[in-house]
């Protein structure tokens, strides 16, 4: 999706195409090959994570592109800063969604540890580059934590646990998110070893931190140099 597809387009084509998708793979794709599940899970939860809802909701509600505002971003900070705390809260528990859904679908399809970490890494790439905005999409934190809520719910609240607390203390909801991933990573690390959750999950973690920590290497910039924007600051025009 681009500048020249409107929101309502998509909402009347592409979306219920994906949708119907889900629907079908859950439905269908249970008894078919081992590689054809794998295929049908990732390319649909790339799909799934690509759906822009940051974007649209801007687009819809405010007639705007958030892309052309603050970071540039579609995510829920950008939209916090863009159109406000109740926008922001519906973009965050959809695009939590997004990774739950990818989880539950490959627990229902695939039924393993890796089907389950393969669903989560690609509904964070596709949130991260949708193909619908050209390859520029967010930068992970929600649909990353919906996937690892699925997967390791204890290490999913110590993250957010850790992550309220340094945001506003700080007032940068980067540097929360930052630091919240990595204790996230270290949780799941620390309990992948004791042996309360699968060691494939240590994988997922690892990657996804190492990702979102590279989605924020601007703001960690920002951060060190004092420019970046704290909790509060409305978002400026994209130069």
């Amino acid at each position: 999706m681009n500048k020249t597809l409107p929101p309502a387009l998509f909402s009347f084509t592409v979306l219920p195409a994906i949708t119907a998708a889900v629907v079908a793979a859950f439905l269908t794709m249970e008894n078919e090959s081992e590689p054809a599940r794998y295929a049908a899970v990732l390319a649909l939860s790339y799909l799934v994570g690509s759906v822009p809802w940051g974007y649209m909701l801007i687009q819809w509600r405010r007639g705007m592109d958030i892309r052309d505002f603050g970071s540039g971003r579609i995510g829920m900070s950008n939209v916090l800063r863009t159109g406000g705390g109740k926008f922001a809260a519906v973009v965050l528990l959809l695009d939590f969604g997004k990774g739950v859904l990818a989880v539950a679908l490959a627990r229902q399809i695939i039924d393993t540890t890796a089907g389950e970490v393969a669903a989560g890494l690609a509904v964070l790439t596709g949130h991260n580059w949708p193909v619908f905005l050209g390859f520029r999409g967010g930068r992970g934190i929600a649909t990353g934590l919906g996937s690892l809520a699925m997967m390791a719910p204890i290490a999913a609240a110590v993250g957010i646990s850790s992550f309220l607390p340094i945001t506003l203390f700080s007032r940068y909801l980067s540097l929360g998110s930052v630091l919240g991933v990595v204790i996230t990573c270290a949780s799941v690390v620390g309990l992948g070893v004791s042996g309360v959750y699968s060691p494939g999950y240590i994988v997922y973690a690892l990657f996804t931190s190492a990702i979102i920590v590279w989605q924020h290497r601007d703001n960690i910039r920002r951060i060190r140099d004092g420019t970046e924007r704290r909790l509060g600051q409305a978002a400026t025009q994209a130069t």
